[in-house]
């Protein structure tokens, strides 16, 4: 009799042409991951061969029960690194049955701006550090003495060994889970934190940034709580010669948005931007060439080269990356002063 190890690890495409397509939403809250998965004929390669589907959106929050379904539209395809093989997983947005986007569909309005002539022709690169805390069964930050506090940070940023990096074959696991499914995940690190840890996705290019970090995120199922996703970002204009004059214009579109990108950077952002730790104070615009406690930062080597990208710190952990990536093109790109 089979175990149920070699049953998880079952290889389908020795017997049948059918796989399994996992797909993937953002749920009622706006931060929650939703997904169900279903048996398709045969292989599929771009989203446009997968079938719609539906769900109970009255059970996500997201539709009355009178009127509960929610269609959902495959948008960005990827390798499952669980089930493996020729099988999926399906990024997806949400739709009512008459084709609108529902309210917590933030990958429709920011595919809009992407698909903008002048936001396509300036090529927009995301870099995204999601930071993340590991937590044990009884919701205590892995690494932490029971009911207790860890020594003072200066030790696990970057560190080694089990006194310092705490969870590392999760966070290997991760990174080698997300190379496998095809997001381009460019690295990871340990935090200042004991438990926290960042994984960087990108560069990426437009709406397939946000993509990337949300499959990331379900294959991590991570808290995000109480940390950055700071957002690096360049256009084409940016990248060549004279790059850091169209750079400075672009800060200054971004300091006259302040508190509309502020709102839209994520839940309970006060306590992270305090103007402690390495971050600006939420309520005074700031930017800097290789300053962490600024709201924008511009790297040593962006300001040496005269061209390159900047560091938007601002954005929450548990912002949404559909969300950030396109206000900041929208901002950068078509705002007029």
């Amino acid at each position: 009799m089979a175990s149920l190890n070699d049953l998880v690890n079952l290889n389908l495409s020795d017997t049948t042409e059918k796989i399994i397509a996992e797909y993937i939403w953002v749920g009622g809250s706006g931060m929650d991951l939703r997904s169900k998965a279903r048996t398709l004929p045969k292989p599929v390669t771009k989203p446009s061969e997968l079938p719609k589907w539906n769900y109970d959106g009255s059970s996500t929050n997201q539709a009355p029960g009178d009127d509960s379904e929610v269609i959902l539209y495959p948008q960005a395809i990827f390798k499952d690194p669980f089930r493996k093989g020729n099988n999926i997983l399906v990024m997806c947005d949400t739709y009512t049955p008459a084709g609108e986007p529902i309210p917590t569909n933030k990958r429709a309005a920011a595919a809009k701006i992407f698909s903008h002539p002048d936001v396509e022709a300036e090529v927009p690169w995301y870099g995204i550090e999601q930071e993340y805390t590991l937590l044990t069964r009884s919701n205590w930050p892995l690494g932490w003495p029971a009911g207790g506090f860890p020594g003072p940070q200066g030790p696990y940023y970057c560190g080694i060994g089990a006194d310092k990096a705490f969870g590392r074959d999760i966070v290997d696991s991760h990174y080698k889970a997300c190379l496998y499914a095809g997001i381009n995940i460019s690295g990871i690190n340990g935090e200042v934190m004991p438990g926290q840890w960042e994984f960087q996705v990108g560069p990426s290019v437009g709406i397939s940034a946000g993509d990337e970090v949300w499959v990331a995120r379900y294959i991590l199922e991570g808290d995000w709580n109480g940390a950055g996703a700071h957002t690096n970002y360049s256009t084409k204009s940016m990248r060549e010669d004279g790059g850091i004059d169209v750079i400075k214009a672009a800060i200054k579109k971004l300091e006259a948005r302040h508190s509309e990108h502020i709102a839209a950077y994520g839940e309970g952002n006060e306590r992270r931007l305090t103007g402690h730790h390495e971050t600006a104070n939420i309520n005074k615009f700031t930017w800097g060439v290789a300053n962490r406690g600024a709201s924008v930062r511009i790297g040593r080597d962006t300001e040496k080269d005269g061209k390159g990208y900047f560091e938007d710190r601002r954005p929450a952990s548990n912002m949404d990356p559909y969300v950030v990536t396109s206000m900041i093109a929208e901002t950068t790109i078509l705002l007029d002063l």
